[in-house]
């Protein structure tokens, strides 16, 4: 009698990626997401799927695309919005960006119990989202906040401080990564993360004018 075989450990990720890449619009894309069950302990856990933002107005000028929604995200359903956000908002105009011009997304739509780094199974899993919208925005530039970010776009094996401060090609894009403002919060405003996050920004926003 032959041995059953385990469920593969991709199949959820497969269905995410086919049922992304079938959404003709954001609109669809967001209303599918927001009820994906595709990582039962996030589903579990979380209050709201948190999709992303879109810029005000058109084509986004680039792309924020973060690691996870936090405790204020996960309560609010949009990203950036706590600590985090309030810096990035700050650097950003500090740097001569807007959000406003901006999409902000992350690689995991769903916040992770007590704010952990997502397993691999869940950023593969949500990986089909992120692609889906990166495709639809069509962004010339991509902002990757923090290590997860850059290992999505950049490989595994990225090492943040080889690889900041200049941008990376990537499927047509330009891929900027630098550090999540978690970071430059926790370093302190006279810390190294908060010092790069600006001067990186600041690099991005000359590439756009």
């Amino acid at each position: 009698m032959a041995a059953l075989r385990p469920p593969r450990l991709d199949a959820a990720a497969d269905d995410v990626a086919r049922t992304a890449a079938a959404a003709p619009d954001w609109d669809t894309l967001a209303a599918v997401a927001r009820s994906c069950v595709a990582c039962p302990e996030l589903a579990v856990a979380r209050q709201r799927v948190v999709v992303g933002d879109l810029p005000a107005s058109g084509r986004p000028r680039f792309v924020l695309v973060g690691e996870a929604p936090g405790a204020t995200e996960d309560e609010t359903g949009r990203p950036f919005v706590g600590r985090s956000g309030a810096l990035l908002d700050q650097l950003l105009a500090e740097a001569g960006l807007s959000r406003s011009e901006a999409a902000v997304l992350n690689i995991v739509k769903c916040r992770p119990p007590a704010n952990r780094t997502p397993k691999a199974p869940e950023v593969a899993c949500c990986s089909g989202w992120l692609r889906r919208q990166l495709e639809l925005l069509d962004p010339p530039v991509v902002v990757a906040l923090g290590l997860s970010s850059a290992k999505w776009f950049l490989g595994p094996r990225t090492v943040l401080g080889e690889v900041r401060g200049r941008p990376h090609p990537w499927e047509g894009r330009a891929v900027w990564a630098t550090y999540h403002p978690s970071a430059a919060i926790r370093f302190g405003p006279n810390g190294a993360p908060r010092a790069g996050l600006l001067a990186d920004l600041t690099a991005v926003a000359g590439s756009l004018s």
